[in-house]
């Protein structure tokens, strides 16, 4: 019995020494070779962020808030006295030069335009009949039958004749205008907003608002400046020595080059502040801009510059200045000291250094060193 338990004792010391010295042997190992997990992860080509270059417009630019504003907008105002017949529109919608928007009472109109026709018509009848008189008349005189009374009255009677047919063609022609006054039309292409009456209203002349239109393609916006600033405007505009070019910066904050279809300044300055209104007008046929809206307006004068850009997330330093890592047609890192210029926005100007066929690490700098070789993902710009 004791015999056996000697015999176990000796099997687990055995056991025990045998894990002892294995895990000793691989602490030895792990020790010897303390760069294991590096040479691992070395062995496995990292991926990174890489981003193509492009040359960027950086001329200076002053920026003014502007308001925008239509450059022709018309509020539809009765001419004539009715009951509205008719709405022709829909609110909001866009109208066209000619369109008609409302009818007002027509019948009434068409009955005043038919009843100066017939006062016209008897006016013509009379004057048949009154000439015929005063012809009569006159031969009856040459023959010392007439009196010359007589026919001075024939003459009267001729002459009102005629004015009785030009006041019956005055009537005609103002009636028929007020026909037409009948029908509203748009006089200029547009927006239309809200309808501010509906049918069946009873409308006056000249005091009641129907509506309105405002242009919006082209639109104008409006911003002001220092005379000293007008008239380095005027000189460019007079001499087109410089090229004046405008940015719009929308409310969400998006900003577009513009295209100017004309530009002029108000002819007096303000007395209080000192500055004078320029107007700027520009297609805007999205309609991305309505009257009465605010906007940042980027002005530059003269030739553009444009210069390479890097992003500034892939700029690193050290002692020796600047630098980008750069990957290559073979995929392998390399290190470019750069000379660096303005700093534009999320970019900064690339004085020397970089050409625009680089494509520079934009993410992931952190993880290689010049001669890696990487696996590059291209982000867009």
């Amino acid at each position: 019995m004791k015999l056996a338990k000697l015999k176990n004792k000796k099997v687990v010391r055995k056991v025990l020494l045998s894990l002892l010295f294995v895990g000793i042997g691989f602490g030895l190992h792990m020790y010897l070779t303390p760069n294991y997990a590096a040479m691992m992860q070395v062995n496995q080509e990292p991926y990174v962020s890489v981003q193509g270059l492009d040359y960027l417009d950086i001329s200076e630019k002053k920026k003014f808030i502007a308001t925008v504003e239509a450059i022709n907008s018309v509020d539809l105002i009765p001419q004539v006295s009715g009951y509205l017949e008719e709405v022709r529109f829909k609110d909001g919608s866009f109208v066209k030069e000619g369109d008609v928007l409302f009818i007002i009472e027509q019948s009434k109109f068409q009955a005043d335009v038919a009843a100066a026709e017939a006062n016209l018509e008897k006016a013509k009848s009379d004057l048949v009949q009154i000439e015929s008189d005063y012809k009569r008349k006159a031969e009856l005189y040459k023959e010392k039958f007439t009196s010359k009374a007589e026919l001075e009255v024939a003459e009267n009677q001729l002459s009102q004749a005629k004015s009785n047919i030009k006041q019956a063609e005055a009537n005609l022609t103002i009636a028929q205008i007020n026909l037409g006054y009948s029908e509203i039309r748009a006089p200029i292409s547009g927006f239309i907003g809200k309808a501010l009456v509906s049918k069946g209203n009873y409308v006056n002349p000249n005091v009641q608002r129907l509506a309105r239109i405002v242009q919006m393609d082209p639109i104008r916006v409006a911003f002001s400046v220092s005379d000293k600033e007008r008239l380095r405007f005027m000189d460019n505009l007079k001499n087109r020595t410089d090229d004046i070019h405008f940015e719009i910066v929308y409310p969400n904050g998006e900003a577009e080059k513009i295209s100017v279809n004309n530009i002029f300044a108000d002819n007096e300055i303000n007395p209080e502040t000192a500055t004078v209104t320029v107007y700027v007008d520009y297609p805007n046929p999205d309609k991305r801009l309505i009257p009465g809206n605010y906007v940042d307006i980027l002005v530059s004068i003269g030739s553009r510059n444009k210069a390479l850009v890097v992003p500034l997330t892939a700029l690193a330093q050290d002692m020796n200045g600047s630098y980008v890592m750069v990957v290559n047609d073979e995929n392998i890192v390399e290190q470019k000291y750069v000379e660096l210029g303005r700093v534009f926005k999320e970019y900064q100007e690339v004085k020397s250094g970089l050409n625009d066929t680089d494509k520079v690490i934009v993410q992931g700098i952190q993880k290689v060193h010049s001669g890696s070789k990487v696996k590059p993902i291209l982000v867009k710009e």
